[in-house]
């Protein structure tokens, strides 16, 4: 879990279990399908159920959960769950509340989410997303993203940086 802006967190599912989830001073956001989308919804097939009100996302309390897979394509990783996402993050630290964002390995979907808000509060949001990579990684260099979350921050940065 390394802290990439002031009380932004990046991590993986380890850092969660262990460092955050018994904690009261922070917000999280669950950057993975599995386990905690499932668990939250209680489903038990391959996927959440497609007409569930919370099937992108649900929200317990202080934390995000995410229907957010690993793919290679950019395609299936859906807008609404990331700028959510940010929204979500930004509006915890804008409380003076320190913020986790992970996936399972702590490589693509959590550094993913958390590059953006990275450039967003470095006042470096009119870079381009490369520019901003390299900077990210020498502050998070477990950042290995997926071709899927690659191309959705090339796809998207400028939107991202703009909302």
């Amino acid at each position: 879990m390394i802290e990439v802006a002031k009380n932004l967190f990046v991590g993986n599912q380890n850092d969660y279990e262990n460092l955050v989830k018994s904690r009261n001073d922070f917000s999280v956001v669950h950057a993975c399908k599995e386990p905690y989308h499932r668990k939250a919804l209680g489903y038990s097939g391959r996927g959440a159920p497609k007409n569930h009100p919370e099937y992108l996302i649900a929200r317990r309390g202080s934390r995000l959960i995410l229907n957010l897979i690993d793919v290679d394509d950019s395609n299936y990783i859906p807008k609404e769950i990331i700028f959510k996402a940010v929204n979500f993050i930004e509006e915890e630290l804008s409380h003076a509340k320190k913020v986790l964002v992970h996936c399972n390995q702590g490589e693509s979907r959590g550094p993913g989410i958390g590059i953006i808000c990275f450039a967003r509060s470095k006042a470096i949001s009119d870079f381009p997303y490369n520019s901003v990579r390299k900077e990210f990684e020498k502050v998070y260099p477990m950042y290995n993203p997926s071709l899927g979350i690659n191309r959705f921050l090339e796809l998207y940065w400028k939107e991202l940086m703009e909302m």
